[in-house]
């Protein structure tokens, strides 16, 4: 595979200004790490990392296209993405956790399974159109002359999850040492409050959004 340095070096300019960017992945990494520690966080930035390698591999198959191409296929994605975003929003706005302890008990039931976690960073990136869209119309300003496209947008998609993940342990390892001021149940309830206020602004921008 024929790499070209400028572009390349282009690419991961943009692409860590793009990972760094507050969003709905960084708002559920902080909550991840305030209720369960560094497993939740991990969980948590598994399910993400699986959600973008998925897209990566669907938009490298071509299959991304009909995002851009099929108004009703997108509407649908981005209309369960935003309901979901929403229904999490609420969940932690007017069911806010009392005490850490409380939080902790929860991570603990279900950390062998590791299922809610996963499944919650999971479902926050396959939910959202904008990254089958973003991949699609990202990935290839990148692409060498020449190059197989398919190919080498997945090797760019892949590039872009493996800056993901030290994004994620640069966050995670950072807020670890405020864990006990993250432990005091009034601290608790503004965390999950403002979670929820996060996550439905950005359910509503989903819903607002447009495929182009």
């Amino acid at each position: 595979m024929t790499i070209d340095i400028p572009l390349m070096l282009s690419f991961l300019a943009a692409a860590a200004v793009l990972t760094v960017i507050p969003g709905t992945d960084t708002a559920l990494m902080l909550r991840s790490v305030a209720v369960g520690g560094r497993r939740a966080a991990a969980q948590t930035g598994l399910g993400i990392i699986i959600g973008l390698l998925i897209w990566g591999l669907v938009v490298s198959l071509g299959l991304g296209a009909v995002l851009k191409a099929s108004e009703l296929a997108y509407e649908c994605v981005k209309w369960a993405g935003a309901a979901y975003l929403t229904y999490l929003g609420v969940l932690f706005l007017f069911r806010p956790r009392e005490a850490m302890a409380q939080a902790e008990g929860a991570a603990k039931s279900i950390s062998g399974s590791t299922g809610q976690f996963l499944r919650k960073g999971f479902l926050t990136n396959m939910l959202n159109p904008k990254i089958g869209v973003f991949y699609i119309t990202f990935l290839p300003q990148f692409v060498p002359s020449g190059a197989f496209v398919a190919a080498y947008s997945l090797f760019l998609a892949l590039i872009h999850c493996a800056m993901t993940v030290l994004w994620f342990v640069v966050l995670t390892a950072a807020a670890l040492p405020l864990s006990n001021l993250l432990k005091k149940p009034a601290t608790v309830k503004v965390l999950d409050r403002i979670t929820g206020c996060l996550f439905i602004a950005f359910g509503l921008r989903l819903a607002l959004s447009r495929a182009d």
